[in-house]
């Protein structure tokens, strides 16, 4: 009879270094509030977490998923970036949509292209729900979500029911025009607000555990999600955004390079509902890291915030190797 091969034994699971487990662990627990971290090694596989299955509100860091399943259709051949889109006064969303400052005559001739660039570089909520509608809506995006298995990751009703929610109205058109929106909000009773924001922070329904979206991160990166061509696009656009600036950018050294994307959700007396930066760090020798800070509620000032995610990226420069 043959003797049977010697069964080898699995390798050994990968180690993160540390110095940065324990610095991630203190980041988190010093910092107060309800506060996520995932740090995953996209080369070596290990991660570093804190937090990171507990979900906090994504915000606009929802608008990668929304950039990917666009990608994806891209892919498949069902869109492409030059298709031409026209934005009307009933497409305005509201907070920050620097596009509605481009329409004429109650409108704006633009391509797919320009939507996807403006939601990932800008933050704009009004190019992103427009990107939203042509990819079929909020069913299309989870549906990419759970073909992909990216598990641990909801994808809320877009930007308008989202914001209307967390702020106890009810959506109506007209909110999206000036300052209407925050004027309506301002008139609701203290109580109805923060019944409605405690809501959406105890349970929100566009959250995220940090280390889902470091492990889809990771796989994008690696090519596990889009074409290659795709991958190169969204991630190139990433490194291009416009967004957050003291956050997980304002510790990137020289020679290291970030593609990123922030959210940021409504204040309420001193709270935010979902203070974020996620992204991919990459260093000069090519080895690269998934990053996902959400800070879901605190009451720590905005400076200290960006503090907590520039040291994250600190811990991580730190323990290249």
């Amino acid at each position: 009879m043959p003797v049977p091969a010697a069964v080898r034994p699995a390798p050994p699971p990968p180690v993160a270094p540390a110095a940065l487990v324990t610095g991630i662990d203190a980041i988190a627990t010093e910092f107060g509030g309800k506060v996520g971290i995932a740090v995953k090694s996209i080369d070596e596989g290990w991660m570093v977490a804190k937090n990171g299955d507990q979900r906090m509100p994504q915000q606009s860091v929802s608008k990668l998923w929304v950039a990917m399943t666009m990608l994806d259709a891209r892919d498949k051949g069902r869109v492409r970036l030059e298709d031409s889109v026209t934005i009307t006064r009933n497409d305005l969303t509201l907070f920050h949509q620097p596009i509605a400052g481009l329409m004429k005559d109650g409108s704006y001739r633009t391509t797919v292209g320009e939507l996807f660039r403006r939601a990932m570089t800008m933050s704009d909520n009004t190019a992103n729900d427009r990107l939203l509608q042509l990819v079929g809506g909020p069913q299309a995006v989870r549906g990419f979500i759970a073909d992909r298995n990216l598990g641990n990751i909801r994808f809320g009703p877009g930007e308008r029911l989202l914001q209307s929610r967390t702020a106890g109205l009810e959506w109506k058109q007209d909110y999206a025009m000036g300052r209407a929106f925050e004027a309506a909000r301002a008139k609701l009773p203290r109580e109805v607000r923060q019944a409605a924001f405690d809501s959406y922070v105890a349970e929100p329904i566009d959250g995220a555990g940090a280390a889902a979206i470091a492990n889809a991160l990771a796989r994008l990166k690696r090519g596990e999600l889009l074409s290659a061509g795709s991958t190169t696009l969204l991630i190139s656009t990433m490194q291009e955004s416009r967004t957050g600036r003291a956050r997980l950018k304002g510790a990137v050294p020289a020679g290291w390079v970030l593609g990123h994307k922030t959210g940021t959700g409504q204040d309420f007396f001193g709270r935010t509902a979902g203070f974020n930066d996620v992204g991919i760090l990459t260093a000069p020798d090519g080895k690269s890291y998934a990053i996902a800070v959400l800070i879901g509620d605190t009451r720590r000032p905005i400076p200290e915030r960006q503090q907590l995610m520039q040291t994250v990226v600190a811990s991580v420069v730190a323990n290249h190797r």
